[in-house]
């Protein structure tokens, strides 16, 4: 026989038998926005607010899986969602860095009325200074702000560059930007300027070297994945003859240009970063979700997102063109 209060207890559960699963959806839901507000800590400089409430789990995925998804996104001609980066023939530097966001699955542009009608606009320019991305503040590292001027949005089409530049994209598990950034050169210095060949060959004693080197902060499996990326990048370029040439096929050899008056629109991860993380899971590839591939495309140039209002929108589409004597960009 129940006591009262079992009685009251059991009542009170008869009459609502979804409240508990109603409390245990909003402690997932809350643990979810701040795994999004941790994560996105690393990829957007401080000061930077962005909606969560269209997030899922699955869009913060770093696993190597990816759901199976159509290689067309719903962008046209130059598909307006991918990767950037400064590269070879246009880079002061010759080398190509690392995407700046990881972007959410809402592939939807921007319209007018959105970005005149309500939320904050986060441009912290001063007066009479370059207008950049809104992602850019006052608080923005110089090391972060060279790499939105000069490398981002820029396409690369060395294999060195696009090595790099993945293997800097997987980092972004354990480290933001800025601070990838500022260790870029010590990176290049023990992965032999990100050379394939070269870092395919680094045995168990390089390995054990290079995740003990407290200054470059790798764990040893991280260090691991980069070499075995090494491996898979030659098999990639004996059949397809570059690495470049695979990866830039997987979107026509055309940039995608997004374009975007807003960062809440920029996504995470498209079904075209999908399609590619698949592939490259299938292929052996580490550290390469649908999140860190969409990072790389940027990065590598393979999508153009930075917005239309800042200075380098108009440069990397016109670097674009002139690279791929393409004339028209998709609307």
């Amino acid at each position: 026989m129940l006591t009262t209060a079992h009685s009251r207890q059991h009542h009170a559960f008869e009459k609502s038998p979804s409240s508990h699963m109603k409390n245990l959806d909003r402690k997932l839901q809350q643990a979810m926005n701040n795994a999004t507000s941790k994560y996105m800590q690393r990829i957007y400089p401080l000061g930077i607010q962005r909606s969560s409430s269209s997030l899922t789990l699955s869009s913060l995925s770093l696993s190597q899986n990816s759901n199976d998804s159509s290689l067309s996104s719903s962008n046209s001609s130059w598909e307006p969602k991918v990767p950037l980066l400064y590269g070879g023939t246009f880079s002061p530097w010759g080398d190509v860095m690392v995407s700046l966001e990881m972007r959410r699955e809402d592939d939807d542009k921007v319209s007018d009325h959105d970005v005149e009608g309500g939320e904050e606009d986060f441009d912290c320019s001063e007066p009479g200074s370059l207008h950049r991305c809104s992602w850019i503040t006052k608080n923005s590292d110089e090391a972060y702000v060279q790499f939105h001027d000069e490398c981002w949005g820029v396409p690369v089409y060395s294999d060195n560059r696009l090595f790099e530049l993945l293997s800097l994209s997987g980092m972004l598990i354990d480290h933001n930007w800025t601070e990838i950034l500022k260790r870029r050169d010590m990176y290049r210095e023990v992965f032999a300027d990100f050379d394939p060949s070269t870092v395919a060959k680094m045995d168990e004693d390089a390995i054990a070297d290079i995740s003990g080197n407290k200054e470059l902060k790798l764990a040893e499996c991280r260090v691991r994945c980069i070499v075995e990326n090494a491996k898979c990048i030659q098999k990639v370029a004996k059949e397809f003859g570059s690495f470049s040439g695979y990866m830039w096929g997987h979107v026509n050899h055309r940039p995608v240009v997004g374009k975007y008056r807003h960062h809440k629109y920029i996504p995470f991860r498209t079904p075209k970063s999908e399609a590619v993380s698949k592939d490259l899971v299938r292929r052996g590839f580490r550290l390469v979700g649908p999140v860190i591939v969409y990072s790389f495309m940027q990065a590598a140039g393979m999508a153009i997102d930075h917005l239309v209002d800042c200075f380098r929108f108009p440069e990397c589409v016109r670097l674009a063109e002139r690279s791929w004597g393409i004339t028209n960009v998709a609307a």
